[in-house]
Order: structure tokens, then sequence, then C-alpha cells
């Protein structure tokens, strides 16, 4: 199942808990594209120059492993799953997934890794691009306010960013994704929209788990005790 949606919707955290209770692996493509960022910052190379990119992503090796009770995103050997949070890796993911070689070379990886199912893939095109006929699709939103905060609460109050400018850079980003000229944000052709904005991420999952089909992972009503 795929699960797409802007910044701050809530994707990484209702993936995470819907993958334990269906009993799917979950992928978290929007942390390859970081980990993409990260490399290439670390090797010296723009995240302007998309040719660079697409090379520099062919040659990485990701391999998501699990740890300390979840799935954590290895670059070659190093656990990359704290640096690739920072707010400066975040805007340089948007950044570099903009690129078709980048995206090429990633969507390819992505498939290999679900080609054989029973999985839960969240990103910004996994249901329009990576995998349009998974089974069930989903397009998760919430108000850009609402989304702000909650990306305020993780790390912009600690960073020393007012809330103001962690709202500024949500926009933006939902510009940069939902424009770039490949594989732009949008909503799957028949994906099942829901909107958090008022919503937890426990009773998100609820709603998505009344979807799947009985044959996915457990049967819901196993899932629901």
């Amino acid at each position: 199942m795929t699960i797409d949606g802007p910044s701050g919707a809530g994707k990484s955290t209702v993936s995470r808990l819907l993958a334990k209770r269906a009993g799917f692996v979950r992928l978290d493509t929007g942390a390859m594209y970081r980990a993409c960022a990260l490399a290439a910052r670390r090797a010296g190379i723009p995240w302007s120059d998309g040719d660079a990119l697409g090379r520099l992503c062919g040659r990485l090796s990701m391999e998501f492993r699990p740890a300390d009770g979840e799935l954590r995103l290895f670059l070659s050997e190093e656990d990359v799953s704290g640096p690739i949070r920072s707010p400066e890796v975040s805007m340089g993911a948007s950044e570099v997934s903009a690129h078709g070689p980048v995206r090429d070379s990633l969507v390819a990886l992505q498939r290999r890794m679900g080609e054989r199912g029973g999985v839960v893939l969240e990103g910004r095109d996994t249901g329009t691009v990576v995998f349009p006929d998974a089974e069930v699709k989903f397009y998760l939103d919430a108000q850009a306010a609402v989304r702000a905060m909650r990306r305020y609460l993780e790390w912009g109050a600690e960073a020393g960013k007012p809330f103001e400018e962690v709202f500024r850079e949500v926009l933006r980003r939902d510009i940069q994704d939902s424009t770039r000229e490949h594989s732009p944000l949008s909503v799957p052709p028949g994906a099942i929209r829901i909107d958090s904005t008022n919503l937890s991420a426990g009773e998100v999952v609820d709603a998505m788990m009344r979807h799947l089909p009985v044959s996915e992972g457990r049967s819901r009503e196993g899932a629901d005790r």
C-alpha cells in the first residue's frame, strides 16, 4: 500500500504505526531522498546539479534494517536515520528530488525493495509513480498551519526558529513539491483521502485499517483488537 501527502501531514508516524498493525514492512521513500541530499552535501555536489546527483544516487548503497524496534536507514554501513532529519537536509531533499536522474535511480531501487509486496511505502509519488497499481493508496493531508506546527514542535523550537519561519518553509516546500517537473506531488488516482488536521495518528491508522482488504496482513478484526 502507499501513503502520499505533503510535509507535516503525518506520513512517517502513520506509516510506522500502520505497518506494525498490519504486519507489513515500512519503506520511507522520503528518507531515501534525504540520504541522497546528505551524501551529496558530504561529497561536495551541489543540490542543483541533477546529472551529478543522479550518478551519485546510482552508486549509493541504501538499506532499511531493524534496530531498536524500528527500521532505520543505513547508507553503506552508517546509520543516517538521525542526520537526515535536520531542517537543512529536509529542504535539500526537496531540491534533489526535483531532478529526473535522481528520481529514476531511487524509484528503481524502491520498486526492487517493494516488488514482493507486503510493504507500506510513504512519500510524495509512491501511489502515482513508484507503485501506481498498488491495491490500496492513501493521500494524507492537513491544514498548512497544523502541518507547520508539527514541524515546529519536531525541530523548529529546538533549532531556535520562530513558528512563522517554519510556516514559510512548509509553504515553500509545498510549492516545490507540487510544481516540480518530475513526479510532482499530487493525489494518486483512486487514492483514499484522509485529512489529519483534527485526528491523532492513532485515529488516522484506525481509519486506514478499515480500508484494508481482510487478506492484507492480519484481518481487520484481529488487528483492531
